[in-house]
């Protein structure tokens, strides 16, 4: 009876330890916080327009470029080789393939992003360079986000909007990966395995922390960048016939619960790649 309680003490502090674990711990708060927010509340209805998704993709899009193009040149570092999947994991040659089916061949003359998103990018590039072993906090908290509620995420995007294949919808699917769950205890475990001092572990920690902040920053500019396009078209309608509804081809704005539930999705992507759900 000794030895089984010995023997679970050793196998608790060993799961102490573990980076993964660590991570989820010191994150939790933000999880609470992204959790419970209205906008993520809103997302349980389901609903995203195209222009909305579109706007999505723009950002995820050099978010991503900046995230695998420093794994890329840091594939070889101790702190980044063991959790360095491009063939598994890397997103933005299915990010750049929706883009070109939404807007065209032009797509790179047209996306727009905030300016939280290039804070991101810029804070992505700099541990490239500077601390590469920190990008271990944003590829675990993206990466395994997206395997997680990617099917999911998907099939709600593909009712939401109507479409009725599966093209615009790279972003979600993992061809590389046949099973999520078996692949996620893989990377946990890769994960780690990867040696850090205390000081390195500490700094770990606190981007993973640093990673939740940027996401949440990325998503209250998509809102200001939304609530300025729903100022405008309520302007123009103001300016126009009052009797009839604000139009786009197809689609009817209802303009404070659309943008809530649109918003809901944002906040649901985010909050999905940085682990709420089910890491």
């Amino acid at each position: 009876m000794e030895t089984e309680k010995k023997t679970q003490t050793a196998a608790e502090q060993m799961t102490d330890r573990d980076l993964s674990e660590q991570i989820k711990k010191v994150t939790k708060e933000s999880h609470v916080r992204a959790e419970n927010t209205q906008l993520m509340l809103s997302f349980q209805k389901g609903q995203v327009t195209l222009a909305q998704y579109k706007l999505l993709l723009c950002s995820l899009h050099d978010i991503y470029q900046a995230l695998e193009e420093a794994l890329d040149r840091n594939s070889n570092h101790p702190g980044v080789a063991p959790i360095y999947f491009p063939a598994e994991l890397a997103r933005l040659e299915s990010i750049e393939k929706d883009l070109e089916y939404f807007y065209g061949q032009d797509w790179r003359e047209k996306i727009v992003v905030p300016a939280a998103t290039k804070r991101y990018c810029h804070r992505l590039r700099q541990i490239g360079k500077e601390n590469p072993e920190f990008l271990v906090a944003h590829a675990y908290t993206r990466y395994l986000g997206d395997l997680s509620g990617g099917q999911i995420l998907g099939r709600i995007a593909q009712k939401s909007m109507g479409l009725k294949s599966n093209d615009g919808l790279s972003f979600f699917a993992f061809p590389g990966v046949s099973s999520p769950n078996l692949f996620k205890q893989l990377y946990r475990s890769r994960m780690n395995s990867v040696e850090l001092t205390e000081e390195q572990r500490n700094g770990v920690l606190e981007e993973a922390v640093r990673s939740f902040e940027f996401n949440i920053q990325v998503f209250e500019d998509l809102q200001k960048m939304l609530s300025v396009s729903e100022n405008q078209l309520q302007s123009s309608s103001t300016h126009s016939k009052p009797e009839k509804s604000l139009q786009l081809p197809g689609t009817i704005i209802n303009t404070s619960p659309l943008l809530r539930m649109v918003l809901g999705l944002f906040v649901a992507l985010a909050t999905v790649s940085m682990g709420i759900y089910v890491f």
